[in-house]
């Protein structure tokens, strides 16, 4: 690879760590190239991109953003690095864990997640991601808990005044 090649590699990955606030490393070394296929369909069906890189281009371009930041995610830079952006902080554990499912594996292995700021390591982090709430499922839960009392509040002030209409005698 060219130096000029690098640099190009490097401008992409700049783009995209600056397009998504979420992004997984994982470990996709012993999976079959049908398999990498299916799992490319996976993220494609559920818009999770999914890159490919050197793991030192992967690093110099996190760095050249913000080192500090990311610095998280350095340790996780080893082996063969597949990267899944996402909108949906919760999508890209979602395809893993169905595509393991189905695939009755272990692979593709999470490495490490970067949150909205916030760095998951490890494997043993995936069922949690598979949790998170997105932010529209965060904004409907509140929504849900700001209507509850209202409609309480609407239901007995409904119910009195039917209590009212039964007690008013028929002319």
């Amino acid at each position: 690879m060219t130096k000029d090649q690098k640099n190009e590699v490097i401008e992409l990955l700049k783009g995209k760590f600056s397009q998504y606030n979420n992004f997984y490393v994982t470990d996709t070394e012993s999976l079959t190239v049908a398999q990498v296929v299916k799992l490319r369909r996976a993220c494609f069906d559920k818009q999770v991109e999914m890159k490919v890189a050197k793991n030192t281009l992967i690093k110099k371009a996190l760095e050249s953003l913000d080192g500090e930041k990311y610095a998280g995610v350095y340790d996780s830079l080893h082996k063969v690095t597949a990267l899944m952006f996402s909108e949906n902080p919760k999508d890209p554990a979602l395809i893993i864990t169905s595509f393991r499912k189905a695939t009755h594996g272990e692979r593709p292995e999470l490495k490490a997640a970067f949150i909205n700021g916030d760095v998951y390591t490890g494997d043993n982090s995936l069922k949690a991601l598979t949790q998170i709430k997105t932010k529209n499922e965060l904004i409907g839960e509140v929504i849900g808990l700001l209507q509850s009392p209202a409609k309480r509040v609407l239901a007995a002030l409904l119910h009195n005044a039917e209590k009212k209409a039964e007690a008013v005698p028929a002319e």
